[in-house]
């Protein structure tokens, strides 16, 4: 138990601090007895709090002033002109930029109380040399670094020769050899300072000072050596074949690394400065001064950066009104940082971060991942997919984890709510599993698309051409079924997670959907004809075939329809209740007949032998040839025509192939039909006028014209018998 005293002379403490902080300014403006005064009033007050027990109190007050705080708020509102929160919202940020206003001019005099808090603490030795003792740790680093880094660079001599890019893993492992070369010395750097600086002993001020400083230069080094492993803006100059894991040119490459080293080395020494502000009780207000006029060099750098960027060839120097969006929208984002308002500035800065980001990280890994075998492997193609979802989830989820954080360290009061807590959670849940799902599709939908792509190249036996024909009609259906399927699971779960009964809307689904079908019968009817047509692998793609008045090659499915492509250009969608009866000309095999005619002086037992010689021609053919089951051969005679002979052939053949193969027949039929003096039946008139044709009919008029007295010789008789 503390004494009461000390309660009482902690509480006064605390509100003359307050009242010490809300006339900074006026005290500036006082007399020099007065300013005499008010020093001495500051040094009291910096012993006051050098003391642990002052330190504790004063912090669990200002942890239970925080939590009334949100009560008492609206209450103030109440008073004032409007008890809305918006009206709140604006009087805080309000009041926040009146007291960063008001801590400008405290500037000078509380870096002056720190120096002579500083210099109190470090008990008579010089700042300089602490300086030179914390140069000594960097330098103690620096060399431990060098020697590392020239044993490193001797090995790699040695294995320079030896090393490839033939294949994923040796693509691969030099990535990991630069990795290694860049920060193997630098985590050598990080263990020699804090080693060193952890095994002796400092005093505690100047501990609050080394630790933030050495910790942002490690930070700081980190960041930029990891940009040289994605950049490598120096490869052309130092001959090393390093793989650039961003596609761009040596220039923009250059251009990149030196904006990401000045802006880190701008954000590390702003957050070392947080730090040492902290450490040394800065005032809050005055600390935030100072990482505001640190933002406003952070902002300059962005802006040049936008400014300045490599742009195309089309337009190299030209300025667009993306260029003036950009640079607005940093200029909002700054203004919300000063205003306080954290979580509307991460929003805002999210909204270039994330669309940067995530092409970023993509554009790494399918960089990292770039081989002619990864065409040919299907676990190269998954793996790809899944380190490239799983960072773009990664970065997806550790924003809204950033964003969940700002708001319920900015928005305590919300956050004790139990139904703002339920939502909050469900929310962060509902991302997850739409993060999962969107991962579990894109693995699916690689495998399916890999697939897909072995099928179309048709190699392999028979069996393995039908089999691929099979894949190219189900894979494509199946996998607009599992993207639906998927979507509905995870919104499901989604839902569910922020507290939406799933089962009553399944059932009100279940009874949507009995009616939408009573009222929908045809689509219902396309839907389960195209399962059974599937079922029965009536058809596939590829294949050509005839139902009614369609007919056509199979291009593609949906859920209720197919896609014939007529040989003439016309493309039918075909809902499959129309289908019917299924012809189907591409499976299997197929037989070719037809007919020649020739005339009735044809010898047809050497027709018969030269068509035998025609088939094994076209069997000998190295392009037909592998397209004939069986070649062609004469049947026989077919019928006797009225100018000809009608003679049968028949051949079978590949699907799609007797067209081909009928036409190069025909030619080699009529080449040996005209060796051969064999003529095709055709219809003629024949004109005789020679003097054996003459003296026949003469004779054969003479015969009419005796034939002819005989008859009326014989009648006359008989009229005078009579």
């Amino acid at each position: 138990m503390r004494p009461i005293g000390k309660l009482d002379c902690g509480r006064k403490l605390f509100l003359f601090l307050a009242l010490l902080l809300g006339m900074a300014g006026s005290v500036a403006a006082q007399s020099d007895n007065a300013n005499v005064a008010t020093q001495q009033k500051v040094d009291q007050l910096i012993k006051l709090l050098d003391d642990p027990d002052i330190r504790t109190l004063l912090a669990t007050q200002t942890k239970e002033q925080a939590k009334q705080q949100p009560e008492a708020l609206p209450k103030m509102a109440m008073q004032g002109m409007s008890a809305s929160d918006l009206t709140v919202w604006l009087n805080s940020v309000q009041a926040h930029l009146l007291n960063v206003r008001q801590a400008i001019p405290l500037v000078p005099g509380e870096l002056a109380r720190i120096d002579q808090k500083t210099m109190a603490s470090l008990n008579g030795r010089s700042p300089g040399s602490l300086l030179l003792l914390f140069f000594g740790l960097v330098a103690i680093g620096l060399i431990a670094e060098w020697a590392f880094s020239h044993v490193a660079r001797h090995i790699r001599a040695r294995r320079a020769n030896a090393q490839t890019e033939a294949s994923v893993t040796d693509r691969f492992y030099a990535i990991g050899r630069h990795v290694f070369i860049e920060l193997a010395p630098l985590v050598i750097f990080g263990v020699a300072t804090v080693g060193l600086f952890l095994t002796m002993s400092w005093p505690p001020l100047l501990s609050q000072l080394i630790v933030p400083t050495l910790l942002g230069l490690i930070a700081g080094r980190l960041v930029i050596r990891l940009s040289r492993v994605i950049l490598a803006p120096f490869r052309a100059a130092s001959g090393e074949t390093f793989i650039r894991l961003v596609p761009i040119e040596d220039k923009a490459a250059r251009f990149w690394f030196w904006r990401v080293v000045r802006f880190t080395l701008i954000f590390f020494i702003g957050w070392a400065s947080d730090g040492i502000m902290r450490g040394l009780t800065f005032q809050p207000t005055v600390a935030a001064v100072v990482g505001y006029a640190i933002g406003i060099l952070l902002w300059a750098v962005t802006v040049e950066t936008v400014w300045n960027r490599p742009r195309s060839v089309e337009q190299p120097t030209r300025r667009t009104a993306k260029d003036w969006m950009l640079i607005f929208w940093l200029s909002v984002i700054w203004l919300l940082w000063v205003a306080d308002l954290k979580f509307a500035m991460w929003l805002a800065a999210y909204v270039i971060l994330i669309p940067a980001a995530l092409p970023l990280a993509s554009s790494i890994i399918r960089t990292a991942c770039r081989r002619e075998e990864m065409a040919t492997s299907s676990d190269s193609a998954v793996y790809e997919v899944l380190v490239e979802r799983g960072v773009r989830a990664a970065i997806i989820g550790l924003a809204v984890l950033w964003l969940a954080a700002v708001l319920q360290t900015h928005s305590a009061e919300m956050m004790q709510q139990a139904a703002a807590s339920r939502i909050t959670r469900g929310i962060l849940s509902g991302i997850a599993i739409l993060l999962a799902a969107d991962i579990l599709w894109q693995v699916v939908k690689a495998l399916i698309t890999h697939q897909l792509e072995r099928a179309r190249l048709g190699e392999g036996s028979a069996a393995d051409a039908a089999r691929s024909s099979r894949l190219l009609t189900l894979l494509p259906i199946l996998r607009n079924f599992l993207a639906v399927l998927i979507a509905a699971i995870a919104i499901m779960m989604a839902l569910s997670g922020l507290g939406v009964e799933v089962g009553p809307l399944i059932a009100g689904a279940g009874i949507f959907g009995v009616a939408i079908g009573f009222g929908s019968q045809t689509l219902v009817k396309d839907v389960i004809s195209g399962i059974f047509y599937m079922l029965d692998d009536a058809f596939r793609v590829g294949e050509y075939i005839q139902s009614g008045n369609y007919k056509g090659t199979v291009e593609s499915f949906s859920i209720r329809s197919v896609k014939l492509r007529h040989h003439r250009g016309p493309i039918f969608t075909v809902p499959f209740g129309s289908l019917g009866a299924v012809e189907n000309m591409s499976r299997d095999w197929v037989i070719d007949k037809f007919l020649i005619s020739v005339s009735y002086k044809t010898d047809i037992a050497l027709v018969r032998k030269l068509v035998k010689g025609v088939g094994a021609a076209l069997l000998e053919d190295p392009e037909l040839g592998p397209m004939i089951i069986e070649t062609v051969k004469m049947k026989g005679v077919e019928q006797f025509g009225d100018y000809g002979i009608n003679l049968s052939f028949a051949m079978t053949t590949k699907p799609g192939e007797q067209s081909t193969i009928r036409r190069r027949a025909f030619a080699m039929i009529r080449e040996v039909f005209d060796a051969n003096n064999i003529e095709f039946a055709s219809p003629t008139v024949q004109v005789a006028n020679d003097e054996r044709v003459a003296a026949l009919a003469a004779a054969a008029a003479t015969n009419n014209a005796i034939v002819q007295k005989r008859i009326l010789n014989e009648e006359a008789g008989g009229e005078a018998a009579s």
